[in-house]
């Protein structure tokens, strides 16, 4: 027991960490020396209290041992990295693509293992992550059919490690450093472009050629059936080949956990291994020299290795590998284990090896989950038969795994004990069988058996997610209510009974409840009567601004689209859950470019929408997803708690998709104006010179000054004209732009007209989101990158100024 306290230790000052906004000196690492000395030393005195003393402060050696690993390995990850003046210029390098492609209908996205840089003086990181761009100014060009393992000299332009950095939102960035990708970019076109040659079966990309050629034979042969990527996610783990509306069944009924491959399918295969060598091996005469079960425990465990290297080796089968290694050792040599202390050792050694697996979501609910599976039949809820002792299980996984779903995702599955009861059995006993035996040649027409008993369970499964109260959701709690529930649940699954003693039970089960209350009891603060709350999230290259007073929310654009993702799916939705907004009083879509519009369709699909005012044409998909939909016009205003909104432009409608084309979309960009209490904002969208000068004739005086202004299309020199900016007069000037947009915005010239007109001027590129409070006490100006500023983070230039 004592090793899994040491281990979560180790966890926690790795966790520790990745919450530094600096790494530390290594040097201040030799400290722990004379404390661990101390305790070790101490327990041999035989004082009082010196054991517990001793624990404590092996604990406390523990969690600095996971402090400073955790920072050394960050250390030589980070000095890999690409110099500045080295980003957005054509490089040519050598390297191998290590693991699969990922293919999509004009682009093919890899990872590549740079071996040599061919620019002179140029400087790559190793591991480099790149996207190959069909080239649509061919007439049928094609994507480049590039596998695992070959070698390729391509010409590329990359840019350090950034991604959009918003409260409640993953941070992309960290995830590049998990997978040690210190830059991205793109393959620019040119003959430079070639494969080289490279020895066929190169053991070091033996698995991932392997895992490629079964997804490729496995596409070909499930060529449109729409279930394929399920079936390659539970045979090679490419999570990535299941639709993004597949996942949501999964989500919504907490069945996501069943296509990674995971401790159940590893332990299925290497239970049918066993079981098969252990038949025939008992049957041989060599059963008197090696036992059949010893023999038949090492081919289990020989399978699961290969299956988990042709798996993609992720933390979940790193963890049921490594149980089942020690398990298979110790009963080699007749020896007896504890199941939690094995779990320990496990934790500890999968942290040790690869500290950054803590970033992972699914490393918590994989050693989560089995320390509830190890609670449950280890006997300390109770010993009953095999159906209570299922649904005991299921009990146990779905209330245990509450409190830290919350924080991850901010939801749970309510109806996930029932959809796992249907697709546990489907899935593991009967499909996975299946698919692994159809990667044997001849035996591909399993898969076509396989198939259709998933698309039945998937539209089971689909029922289940649509039921009402199937998914629960809420605001991110604060940490101290997850640590109080999660000790709630423990205490609430421990053995009952009138005794103390563990035998007897333990009293007072019910008190498990009262310290989970606070999880679901604490609201989220609510701005005040006349205040306003203003968040201008980083979408990159694009626009979106949450609007909140203290009943109402507003979202003003969606930010960009790109494909089949967008910043509605992948930022805008993942905020307004984590701030505990479940429904939008309004929308507003400025107009239709996608770089303002691009995540509509997938917000107003998952969140209820009153009111959707724009100035796009009748007949579009996003008019059509709302009932009440309206343009939006001068002259349209309404109160929220003390707080007035304002359409300033456009004056008439654009009725027609042929008035739209005549005049430039962005000029019909509806205009907001929001007035607080203790300040002002100017919402203005794309709108040029032209259309700024309209509202200059319009309004007189002081109509246009605000406090804060969304700076017009993004900082572009069409924009701002230094009569509008003398007029709005704006204390904080927001640019919204993207990381090196492609654009040149914002234009120095504009910047600096903020800056002589005396403006404070926030970048989301640099600044991540801005946050701005409107209250008693003036307006306070916070952005995301400060407020929780990471060591990865680069060194941006000071927000408003150019290199």
């Amino acid at each position: 027991m004592l090793i899994g306290i040491y281990s979560l230790a180790f966890v926690f000052g790795t966790l520790w960490l990745l919450q530094q906004p600096v790494l530390p000196e290594m040097y201040r690492a030799i400290g722990l020396i004379p404390m661990v000395l101390t305790a070790l030393i101490l327990p041999q005195f035989k004082l009082r209290f010196s054991v517990w003393v001793s624990r404590c402060l092996l604990f406390t050696a523990m969690l600095g041992a996971g402090f400073f690993w955790a920072a050394l390995w960050a250390q030589i990850r980070l000095t890999d990295e690409l110099p500045h003046k080295w980003e957005g210029k054509n490089v040519v390098v050598t390297g191998v693509v290590p693991e699969m492609p990922q293919f999509s209908q004009d682009s093919v996205r890899f990872r590549f293992d740079v071996e040599r840089v061919l620019t002179p003086d140029a400087g790559v990181p190793a591991r480099i992550q790149l996207s190959w761009y069909r080239d649509n100014r061919r007439e049928g060009a094609a994507l480049p059919h590039i596998v695992a393992g070959e070698r390729w000299q391509l010409t590329v332009r990359l840019k350090r490690p950034h991604g959009n950095a918003n409260p409640h939102v993953p941070d992309y960035e960290a995830k590049l450093l998990e997978r040690n990708v210190r830059a991205t970019g793109y393959v620019r076109a040119g003959e430079s472009n070639r494969r080289l040659e490279i020895p066929e079966n190169h053991p070091a990309y033996f698995f991932e050629r392997e895992r490629d050629e079964i997804r490729s034979h496995f596409q070909h042969y499930l060529a449109d059936y729409p279930y394929a990527g399920v079936l390659i996610a539970l045979v090679v783990g490419d999570q990535r080949a299941i639709p993004s509306e597949q996942w949501e069944i999964f989500t919504q009924t907490g069945t996501s956990h069943l296509m990674a491959i995971s401790g159940s399918h590893i332990t299925l295969l290497a239970g049918m291994v066993f079981f098969l060598t252990y038949r025939a091996w008992r049957r041989t005469s060599l059963a008197l020299w090696l036992p059949a079960r010893k023999f038949a425990l090492v081919c289990g465990l020989i399978v699961a290795i290969g299956y988990a290297l042709l798996a993609g080796f992720a933390v979940p089968v790193r963890r049921a590998l490594f149980m089942m290694a020690i398990i298979v050792a110790a009963f080699w040599k007749n020896q007896h284990v504890h199941t939690l202390s094995v779990l320990g050792w496990v934790l500890l050694l999968v942290v040790v090896l690869d500290p950054w697996s803590v970033i992972a979501p699914g490393f918590w609910l994989s050693f989560a989950a089995v320390a509830l599976i190890c609670l449950v039949v280890s006997g300390r809820v109770g010993r009953s038969g095999a159906v209570i002792s299922w649904v005991r299980i299921q009990w146990a996984i779905t209330l245990g795994l509450f409190p830290l779903l919350l924080i991850l995702f901010q939801q749970v599955s309510l109806i996930s004990p029932v959809a796992n009861a249907v697709a546990i059995p489907v899935i593991t006993f009967l499909i996975v069988p299946l698919v692994l035996l159809a990667t044997i040649p001849g035996l591909e027409f399993l898969l076509l058996i396989a198939h259709p008993v998933l698309q039945v369970t998937m539209v089971v499964l689909q029922w289940l997610g649509e039921l009402p109260l199937a998914t629960w959701q809420q605001q991110m709690p604060p940490l101290w209510t997850v640590v109080a529930a999660t000790a709630g649940v423990i205490w609430l699954l421990l053995p009952g009974g009138p005794g103390l003693g563990v035998s007897a039970g333990f009293p007072a089960r019910w008190l498990g409840i009262l310290a989970g209350a606070p999880l679901f009891l604490v609201s989220p603060e609510k701005p005040a009567e006349g205040a306003l709350w203003l968040t201008v999230l980083d979408v990159g290259q694009g626009l979106s601004v949450v609007a909140q007073t203290r009943n109402h929310t507003l979202l003003y654009d969606t930010g960009p689209g790109y494909g089949e993702n967008d910043s509605g799916k992948y930022v805008i939705l993942p905020f307004l859950r984590g701030e505990g907004i479940q429904a939008l009083d309004m929308m507003i879509v400025s107009h239709v470019d996608s770089d303002h519009s691009g995540g509509a369709l997938s917000v107003l699909k998952k969140l209820k929408t009153d009111v959707l005012l724009t100035s796009i044409e009748d007949g579009h998909p996003i008019r059509r997803a709302i009932p009440d939909n309206r343009y939006c016009l001068a002259g349209n205003s309404w109160w929220w708690n003390g707080v007035h909104f304002e359409i300033l432009h456009p004056d008439k409608p654009d009725t027609s998709a042929a008035l739209m084309r005549k005049r430039k979309t962005n000029e019909s960009s509806c205009v907001l104006k929001i007035t607080a209490s203790h300040g002002s904002v100017l919402l203005p969208g794309d709108i040029g010179q032209v259309t700024e000068a309209e509202l200059l004739r319009r309004y007189v005086r002081d109509s246009l000054a605000s406090s804060v202004l969304v700076v017009p299309h993004h900082g572009s020199r069409s924009s701002s004209s230094e009569e509008f900016v003398r007029r709005v007069d704006p204390d904080y000037a927001i640019f919204t732009v993207g990381y090196r947009s492609r654009f040149g915005h914002p234009h120095e010239k504009v910047v600096n007209l903020y800056r002589e007109q005396g403006s404070q001027s926030y970048r989301s590129d640099y600044d991540g989101a801005i946050l701005l409070h409107f209250s008693r006490a003036g307006i306070t100006v916070n952005t995301w990158r400060a407020l929780n500023r990471r060591f990865w983070y680069d060194k941006w230039p000071v927000a408003g100024k150019e290199d």
